[in-house]
């Protein structure tokens, strides 16, 4: 208890509150985007992630993806039901805060990702089958890229840099939304149905919070309050903002509108590029991964688009291409002066290499692996509504509740 520093402690108590209310943040940005019918659907399954991942996490995912290393592959049960688990520090990855800190900081970070994918299916997924895909995804995919990257696993030991979740959090997401696209069948829609998104207003308050939250996902992985939480925060902040403008102009041009969807958007893509590399960058490559992910990510949800893959919310275009980007660009610009190792930039190509090998291992991994899962529970449990219920809505036949009574 002696080595628990203060500041440190509560520095990560309000990182975890920070974080905390990106998942409803993010139930209410998907809210905004989906149609009227199928508001309640959708942030039901952001919700119910906080509660079946706690769980998860309680029993064994914690202990799993952060125990003592076991041949580089996963970890053990020491830390089985939160054995192990209390107000003494631990050394390897929480030397000034109480353990416990980092378990729950671990746990709103895994209940966050599973919750990105179901832009992916949305209005069309029945809420059992949802449950099911969300408990495997977090056992099979979540906790495993967890240890390899972040728990002592084999790309640990490699040298492969993930400052806040490029490869485990969002490249995993974006590429089991991918998977989807080919179990999933496409939405159904009402001849002449309106296709635009429910309530922008919505949506701007979905993105204001996670914009928020994330202001504490990135710094608090540094786990101290010092030099490189405040480098994170800043290069954190700046690149939603600068990718905000890049996406916006674009659409801008493209179109001859300022569409307001799109801005929001952008910013989504700046702090989702920037998140693998905010601890390891000084802010002016910040500055450049985040100019870059607007056009990339941009570009990338109008190739989805022109392929007919029925990513209902762009989650491959944005979460899954802005994390592998953002982890690719730790291989350049990162500087062992500001918190990690030199990048090309800085005369090292080694670090390059192991990003390229650490992206190419995490996302096929989690595409190959999303796949198989929502093939097992589609044998099971059919991972798609009927077309009536489609076209009648998830919100009422599945919830018997809608969002908006407008009788």
């Amino acid at each position: 208890m002696s080595n628990i520093n203060p500041g440190d402690t509560a520095f990560i108590l309000i990182c975890v509150a920070l974080v905390a209310i990106m998942t409803p943040g993010l139930a209410f940005f998907y809210g905004g985007l989906v149609r009227r019918k199928n508001v309640i659907t959708i942030m039901m399954q952001s919700f119910v992630s906080l509660g079946v991942v706690t769980l998860i996490w309680i029993v064994c995912g914690f202990s799993l993806a952060f125990g003592p290393d076991v041949h580089g592959v996963i970890g053990n049960l020491h830390y089985f039901f939160l054995n192990n688990v209390g107000q003494t520090p631990n050394p390897q990855y929480a030397p000034t805060v109480p353990f416990l800190a980092f378990f729950v900081f671990q746990l709103t970070v895994a209940a966050l990702t599973p919750a990105l994918i179901t832009g992916a299916f949305a209005d069309r997924v029945p809420f059992k089958s949802y449950i099911a895909f969300l408990t495997l995804w977090s056992l099979l995919v979540y906790v495993p890229l967890a240890h390899w990257i972040w728990g002592g696993g084999f790309l640990q030991q490699w040298g492969v840099l993930d400052f806040g979740g490029g490869m485990v959090v969002h490249g995993s997401a974006g590429f089991a939304a991918l998977a989807s696209v080919w179990v999933v069948k496409k939405r159904v829609f009402a001849p002449g149905e309106d296709e635009r998104p429910s309530n922008i207003p919505l949506i701007a308050i979905g993105l204001g919070l996670l914009w928020f939250g994330w202001l504490g996902d990135n710094p608090a992985n540094a786990m101290r309050a010092n030099g490189i939480a405040a480098q994170a925060l800043v290069n954190t902040f700046i690149a939603g903002g600068l990718a905000m403008l890049v996406w916006m102009f674009t659409d801008w041009v493209r179109t001859g509108k300022a569409s307001m969807v799109g801005a929001l958007t952008g910013v989504l893509a700046g702090l989702v590029a920037v998140t693998p590399c905010a601890g390891y960058v000084p802010t002016w490559a910040a500055a450049m991964v985040a100019l870059a992910a607007g056009w990339i990510c941009y570009g990338a949800t109008h190739l989805r688009a022109k392929r007919g893959w029925d990513d209902s919310l762009d989650v491959w275009g944005v979460h899954g291409i802005g994390g592998l980007f953002g982890s690719l660009c730790v291989g350049w610009f990162a500087y062992a002066s500001v918190g990690g190792h030199d990048g090309l930039l800085n005369g090292a190509g080694k670090q390059f290499g192991l990003q390229c090998a650490g992206v190419a291992i995490a996302i096929g991994y989690a595409f190959c692996a999303s796949f198989v899962i929502l093939k097992v529970v589609d044998l099971v449990a059919s991972v798609q509504v009927s077309r009536n219920v489609q076209l009648q809505g998830l919100d009422e036949t599945i919830h018997g509740e809608t969002a908006y009574d407008l009788t």
